[in-house]
């Protein structure tokens, strides 16, 4: 066996060694492992370049910096960037790029000067045309990509999506499965991207004949089956689940706590001393300690030397932040929460319709304001991602359907100046639309549940569905199909929640009390678009909490 194979990098960096003994005389500033053909990267100085076992150079030819031969190619950087040379030291072919990766099953992941990343063959020519804003080595012909919205998913060879799912959080495959993190935690998914086990975790290994360690969220260890199932205890849970579980039985004291500061300006006062905030909210030197302390706990202010003054994740409790939750930590603390009191009634019965939430609202201009703000907050936060995912086509006459007070609709506007998009909404919401877009926005009140009083190219249903049971869902999207004209497609942007795992669970729970709707998955989704007319949804995803999804009539 040559010798190199058996050699290993010294301790201090300068050179190799094999069963303790130099290989060589010559020293460096930093010696790499050997690599086939048998040559490794040193570094001395400013110049960098490839040695056999012997110490003595492979080439005349010098770089800034080399790195291990990886299937007969090895990385080098010079003074027109990184490219990839052979055991001569040629640089094989013009190809330059701003970074690149090792080969690896005849792939291997480079970065161009856009910050972009992409796969190249042997030729250094790229797989495909697609180009991500990461990109992983290939293992067993599969590699990691992530897209702009910075999700990740899985390639084959020929650089096509595998399975089409995207994750938070992605790695290669294993003996059959890959970890991965959504916004639950990690887990484990198969081939075709689906998790094998409805638990999450904290941190999950690769499976390891069978079996692989794991931590739960409490700090616990242990290791799983391949169906998720606890095989063997390593360390209890670190976190007194008897707290834990008391603090979420007492959740409404952070609730209560955020809507009296709101209510007594308390938030808007800020900052200030004590008894000058008592004074400006009517509130009892003693009181306003309390609520100080209480706000202190929550993250929301912060105090130094008797002075009081907002945090960074106060300001949005602020009345005038321009995505302001003081509106929804009023409505939250009241009219909402006294919904909530028929929860356990919504959960007993088959045929549960709360009074109609919205018609509630018209009927008090000032909790019309107050609601308006608060989806406009949630909406301004989120929007601006879905807006950019959106495949809107030049010329399309858009429509935002119950698109509230048009904060998606002036979106899509900003990115496609020569559109123009309708809103049909509530009365009461057209009202308070005052900036059309110079016109280029146009509000019409009316009734999604009656015909519609336009037709669109591209509809857009955004954080509507969600609020309607399947029966009057189902309504709402036959009348988007009516109102499409031939060849248009429907955009649907709701939370999705996972097809096994628990996230979204208590936002479906509110949506049953508040207005009898409920958070669905991708497959309930596609179950009701099908039963409308509509071809199966394709998921684009979205860096925000709301996904998009794009069809069009069967």
């Amino acid at each position: 066996m040559s010798r190199w194979r058996r050699a290993r990098v010294s301790a201090n960096g300068t050179h190799h060694e094999l069963d303790g003994e130099s290989l060589y005389a010559d020293r460096f500033d930093e010696a790499l492992s050997f690599h086939e053909p048998g040559l490794a990267a040193v570094r001395r100085g400013a110049e960098a370049w490839h040695i056999d076992e012997e110490g003595a150079p492979a080439y005349a030819r010098r770089f800034a910096r080399t790195f291990g031969f990886y299937e007969s190619l090895a990385a080098v950087v010079d003074v027109s960037g990184w490219a990839y040379v052979g055991p001569d030291g040629v640089p094989r072919g013009d190809a330059r790029f701003a970074w690149c990766g090792n080969f690896q099953d005849g792939r291997a992941t480079v970065r161009d000067s856009r910050g972009l990343y992409f796969h190249i063959d042997h030729d250094l020519q790229p797989t495909s045309a697609e180009r991500w804003r990461y990109a992983g080595d290939y293992r067993h012909g599969i590699a990691v990509v992530q897209g702009d919205h910075g999700k990740s998913t899985h390639v084959d060879r020929s650089g096509q999506l595998l399975h089409g799912r995207w994750f938070d959080d992605l790695d290669v495959f294993h003996k059959g499965y890959a970890r991965a993190r959504d916004s639950g935690g990690w887990m484990h998914v198969d081939l075709l991207g689906a998790p094998v086990y409805g638990r999450r975790f904290a941190v999950v290994e690769p499976f390891y004949n069978g079996q692989a360690r794991v931590e739960r969220s409490n700090g616990g260890l242990e290791i799983i089956d391949e169906r998720g199932e606890m095989l063997h205890e390593l360390r209890p849970a670190q976190r007194d689940e008897f707290a834990e579980l008391s603090r979420d039985l007492v959740g409404w004291w952070s609730t209560d706590t955020l809507a009296s500061a709101v209510a007594c300006g308390l938030t808007d006062a800020l900052p200030g001393e004590a008894g000058d905030l008592a004074v400006r909210c009517e509130l009892t030197i003693d009181g306003a300690e309390r609520l100080l302390r209480a706000l202190g706990e929550l993250g929301i202010v912060e105090e130094a030397s008797g002075r009081w003054c907002v945090s960074p994740r106060g300001e949005f409790l602020r009345s005038e932040h321009p995505l302001s939750l003081a509106g929804a930590a009023v409505e939250y603390a009241g009219p909402l929460r006294d919904r909530w009191r028929h929860l356990l009634e919504a959960l007993r019965s088959e045929t549960w319709s709360p009074p109609d939430v919205f018609a509630e609202v018209a009927g008090d201009a000032h909790r019309t304001e107050r609601h308006g703000r608060m989806l406009a907050s949630y909406a301004a936060h989120d929007y601006p991602a879905v807006a950019a995912a959106l495949p809107v086509r030049a010329g399309e006459r858009v429509i935002d359907a119950g698109g509230g007070t048009g904060i998606l609709a002036r979106a899509i506007l900003d990115l496609h100046p020569e559109l123009h998009v309708s809103i049909i909404e509530r009365p009461e919401v057209v009202a308070m639309i005052t900036d059309t877009a110079a016109g280029r926005l146009r509000p019409l009140a009316g009734d999604l549940f009656a015909p519609w009083p336009t037709r669109g190219d591209l509809i857009v249903l955004a954080r509507v569905l969600h609020d309607w049971d399947d029966e009057r869902a189902l309504v709402l999207l036959r009348r988007a199909r009516h109102a499409l004209e031939p060849g248009g497609r429907l955009a649907i942007v709701e939370m999705l929640r996972d097809e096994r795992g628990f996230d979204g669970a208590l936002c479906g729970l509110h949506l049953l009390a508040v207005s009898g709707g409920r958070e669905r998955t991708l497959s309930e989704h596609a179950r009701l678009l099908d039963a409308a007319g509509f071809a199966a949804p394709t998921h684009h995803p979205v860096a925000a909490l709301p996904q998009l999804l794009m069809t069009r009539p069967a």
